[in-house]
Parts: structure tokens; C-alpha cells; sequence
């Protein structure tokens, strides 16, 4: 049903993974698809890092093995896709990805909202909103 799934992963939350990974690992072995894993570096913290010299490539090269970490340890070996890193805003690049990529699932975690979100609304809630493609939101808490 689906050729390409993208997985967006904050790395430094493990709820944004913890469901959301294995959900998209099993639709994309049953599809036979592509997964990618995304990370994004916030844009706030990039300009921090870019500060100290080096830092800032240290840590997208770190971000890299974080995710290869987590894909050797979730997906299936036999499932194709790929790793990307990138800096900015978290929903943009990942809307941004999607469309470059002819993404068409977008599988990921939603934390249960805080008041901020109901004002500001939620990296998730962006997605939903604007993705070019279906978007699965993985719960990280009970749904009464």
C-alpha cells in the first residue's frame, strides 16, 4: 500500500520513537517500502552550537549514528531506506523532506498536549495540517 515511510525523531525524546519506529518498521516490511528516519536539529540550539567551532558538524555526525543506532536496533535489516539529518524547523523540515523524498506515510509520535499547544499547536499538529502526504500519529499515552 505505501512505497516510502518517513519516521520524524527527536533524538533527545524517546517517546518520539518508542511506538512510532516499530509501527512504521511492520507497515514497511508488510509493503515492501522504503523508511527513512529523519532527525531534525532545532534551529534555536544550531545557533548555539555554531558558537563553538566544530560542534556543530560533531553533533549532526552524532545525530547520524544516533539514528543508525536505532534503526540496526528496530528495523528490520531488510527493510530499505535511509538517515537524514538536518537543522531548522522541525515541522518545515520535515514537510520539506516528505515532498523532496515523494513520501507517502508519515509515521509519528504525539505527547500528550500541554496548554502551549492548544495556543501554538504541536510540531504533530503542523504535520497533519500540511504534509503532502497520509500522516500516522502514534499516540505515546493511553486514550481514554
Amino acid at each position: 500500500m505505501f512505497k516510502h515511510i518517513m519516521v520524524p525523531i527527536d533524538l533527545q525524546e524517546a517517546t518520539s520513537w518508542a511506538r512510532a519506529l516499530p509501527v512504521a518498521a511492520e507497515a514497511a516490511k508488510r509493503d515492501d517500502a522504503r523508511l527513512t528516519l529523519i532527525s531534525v536539529m532545532p534551529t534555536s540550539q544550531a545557533l548555539a552550537l555554531s558558537l563553538a567551532p566544530g560542534i556543530f558538524s560533531f553533533r549532526l555526525d552524532e545525530m547520524e549514528s544516533e539514528l543508525a543506532g536505532l534503526r540496526v536496533r528496530l528495523v528490520p535489516p531488510d527493510v530499505p531506506g535511509e538517515l537524514i539529518v538536518r537543522e531548522g524547523s522541525i515541522y518545515a523540515e520535515i514537510l520539506s523532506a516528505a515532498r523532496e523524498l515523494g513520501v507517502d506515510l508519515i509515521v509519528m509520535a504525539s505527547h500528550r498536549p500541554e496548554m502551549k499547544d492548544y495556543l501554538i499547536g504541536s510540531n504533530a499538529a503542523r504535520v497533519v495540517r500540511h504534509a503532502p502526504c497520509s500522516v500516522m500519529v502514534v499516540r505515546d499515552w493511553p486514550v481514554a
